[in-house]
Parts: structure tokens; C-alpha cells; sequence
């Protein structure tokens, strides 16, 4: 008993922070989830602030009045699902991009600013959700099929501090 009590407060702390890992140490300085890291889906360069605690994603873009052009956040998860997100107090127009495991654009959606109606996927295999300004994904030329970079995906995941094979990323 003594032993298994002593394991819950692991057991919280890793239910809180689902995307952090404390297993692999990045290698440089870890990055906070305020950093514009470099992504690209395609030959499409963009920065983005990768979001991957519970409370990170739920404020996601809240209350800012504007993005950089090219850039935008991104919401890794650790397993396939059907994902929903919704604008509020979000007062930016956006479009989300979601992602396959393999890191294939599936579906974009339009966000309107402070919409409290969750805007779901109509798939259940995503992992990946990319909010950018609205009308980003059309101007570039990235429809579905459009495929996110893996390298640099999984170097942002690093200057996070989390290990990209957590997030389904062959990095060997």
C-alpha cells in the first residue's frame, strides 16, 4: 500500500501535464510555449507557438488582437482523436488545419472571432491542429494531402522539452 501511495502524486502530475516529458532532454535550453518556433507543411515556411500542457491549449490564442503573418499554434497530441475547439475570447479570424498521425493536412476549418460553438473534426484519427490566420492555408496553396514536415516538427517538440516519439514521430 505505502508504495502505490507514493506513486500518486507521479500519477497527478503526469495527468496534468500530458504533453510534457521529462524523459529526454532537449537539447538546448527548453523553450517556452510563448517561443515562435520554425514548422513547415510542404516547402511552406511558418513560426509557431507549440502548445502542450492542458492549461497552455486552453488558453491558446485568447485575447490577442492579432498573429504575425505566417504564424500561427500549434496543439500536439499524444494519441489519434477527433478534436473540437471553439474562439472564445479569441478576437483574431482563423483557420485550423488538422493532421494525421503521419502529418497529412486533413481538414481546415474557418474560426470566427469569440464563436463559443465548437468547430469539431470530422475525423477521429487526428493528432495535430495548426491555428493560423484566417484564409493562411488557401493563400499558400495547402489543401488536404498538404503534408506537415516531420524533422521540424519533431525539432519543435524538442525545444519544448517533450520526446516527439510521445507524438508518434520515428526520430531515428
Amino acid at each position: 500500500m505505502k508504495g502505490l501511495l507514493s506513486t500518486v502524486p507521479l500519477l497527478v502530475i503526469l495527468l496534468l501535464f500530458p504533453g510534457c516529458d521529462a524523459g529526454e532532454e532537449p537539447s538546448g535550453p527548453v523553450a517556452g510555449p510563448e517561443v515562435w518556433l520554425p514548422l513547415r507543411i510542404d516547402a511552406i515556411p511558418l513560426s509557431a507557438q507549440v502548445v502542450l500542457t492542458r492549461e497552455e491549449q486552453r488558453k491558446g490564442l485568447m485575447n490577442r488582437d492579432s498573429l504575425p503573418p505566417d504564424s500561427g499554434m500549434l496543439f500536439p497530441y499524444l494519441q489519434p482523436q477527433r478534436l473540437s475547439f471553439w474562439m472564445a475570447n479569441t478576437r483574431i479570424p482563423l483557420d485550423i488545419g488538422f493532421f494525421d498521425r503521419e502529418g497529412l493536412l486533413r481538414e481546415v476549418h474557418r474560426l470566427y472571432p469569440y464563436d463559443t460553438t465548437s468547430t469539431s473534426s470530422r475525423r477521429d484519427d487526428l493528432q495535430y491542429a495548426l491555428e493560423m490566420n484566417a484564409g493562411w492555408f488557401s493563400a499558400n496553396g495547402l489543401y488536404p494531402g498538404a503534408r506537415l514536415d516531420p524533422e521540424s516538427l519533431a525539432e519543435a517538440l524538442r525545444r519544448r522539452g517533450a520526446d516527439p516519439r510521445r507524438f508518434g514521430l520515428d526520430t531515428d
